[in-house]
């Protein structure tokens, strides 16, 4: 109780609930919940009647009663929520309402409708990656630039696509304009982060070599991250950056295993060392609404919040950045010249799902790719984003692919 009451009093939770409990066993605590409240410059309430959500199963308090730690303003927002309910609307809604008055982040909410309905989030069905996919006019100079330049090892080449390695579960697949999706002449609504230790190293390389910079390598101290951008052969923009030690990433520096606070030493550095990370930056034009979209609907969880833009972790290493459209790099588009892929391991529990609830437009049904090197099917976010949902299958052409895929970490 005291916990609870602590919390309550720091603003971590509107409401906190004690165990539902017999009511003799409320009679026994209750002088000493009202002490503890009073402590702490807040209220305790004798619930006898907990609202129904699908956050928790529909018993947990039949018969019982629940101390309700709160301020007064929660308890008001609770009884407005109650009222809701006994009106005959209580769906999906009204949950995440009841799992916000109690403090709950939006993937713990998730979490429990998952065990308690039939709602499911995309990280339900196993995320193994993310594949990004780039569209060229000349795919040969595009592949030679990640795969020589940027020393990325090729893991599957189809002729019209040649997928490269960033990091174990953070793909780029460049894509042959004239067969692909998107155009080549298509907005280049997108940006790609590879994260390193080597910024200097990297930069100083990429001049060496003549590749457009469209934002020079100035580091900062006390700057949440540095880095630099530098320009694809057909004008994908690239940021090679290092986020660092600061209010900003906490939740962010735990993730990133290789993580150094200083560049690493000159005479030792080598492009094959690759990168630890990728995040892919999208743009919006709401991005509240686009928010919502990957916390809710699609499930993935934030760890940097810039105000302006959003990191995800998608998978162990991979990263989505949602970024409002006027204020980042890039500017939000109706079209886009990229779409962004997650390779699910049950994609087909994950595609009857989206059939069947429909958290997202389809825009193609579920397929299989040319010599049945893959299975996938393709939605559009609210930003008109397509995101394509993979499954590699049995193919001499993904050996490297599914060896990188199951194997252990």
């Amino acid at each position: 109780m005291k916990a609870f009451a602590e919390m309550v009093a720091a603003d971590v939770k509107p409401l906190a609930l004690s165990e539902p409990m017999v009511k003799e066993e409320v009679d026994k605590l209750w002088d000493e919940a009202k002490i503890i409240s009073s402590y702490y410059g807040i209220e305790v309430f004798r619930e006898t009647d907990l609202v129904k959500t699908q956050l928790f199963p529909s018993d947990i308090a039949e018969g019982k009663e629940v101390l309700i730690f709160h301020r007064p303003d929660a308890i008001k927002a609770y009884r407005d929520l109650k009222k809701t309910i006994q009106s005959g609307q209580n769906g999906e809604e009204e949950a995440r309402r009841f799992g916000r008055l109690l403090g709950y982040p939006p993937h713990f909410i998730n979490e429990l409708l998952a065990k308690n309905s039939d709602f499911r989030t995309l990280v339900d069905f196993e995320i193994q990656g993310t594949n990004i996919f780039f569209y060229y006019k000349d795919l040969d100079r595009a592949k030679d630039f990640y795969h020589q330049t940027l020393g990325l090892e090729i893991l599957s080449d189809y002729g019209f696509a040649v997928t490269v390695k960033i990091t174990k579960d953070a793909w780029l697949t460049l894509v042959d304009a004239s067969v692909g999706r998107h155009k080549a002449g298509e907005p280049k609504s997108v940006a790609l982060a590879l994260l390193t230790n080597h910024l200097s190293e990297w930069y100083s390389y990429l001049k060496e070599k003549n590749i457009p910079i469209k934002y020079e390598y100035k580091p900062r101290e006390n700057n949440a991250h540095d880095g630099f951008v530098a320009i694809d052969p057909e004008g994908y923009l690239l940021e090679f950056e290092m986020f660092k030690q600061h209010p900003e990433n906490e939740k962010l520096m735990p993730l990133l295993p290789k993580y150094d606070a200083i560049s690493g030493a000159t005479d030792k550095w080598s492009k094959k060392e690759g990168f630890y990370g990728a995040v892919t930056w999208l743009y919006y034009e709401d991005m509240l609404g686009a928010e919502n979209f990957y916390k809710e609907k699609i499930g993935f969880r934030e760890i940097v919040d810039q105000g302006w833009a959003k990191v995800y972790q998608v998978s162990g290493s991979s990263y989505l950045g949602l970024v409002d459209g006027r204020r980042g790099m890039n500017t939000f588009t109706e079209k886009k010249g990229s779409s962004v892929s997650f390779i699910i391991r049950d994609l087909e529990a994950w595609y009857g799902y989206v059939q069947q609830h429909q958290p997202f437009s389809l825009h193609q049904d579920m397929y299989t790719g040319k010599e049945d090197r893959y299975k996938a099917f393709v939605g559009q976010d609210p930003g008109k984003y397509f995101l394509e949902f993979n499954r590699f299958l049995d193919h001499q052409d993904n050996k490297r692919i599914n060896e990188i895929i199951n194997k252990p970490d």
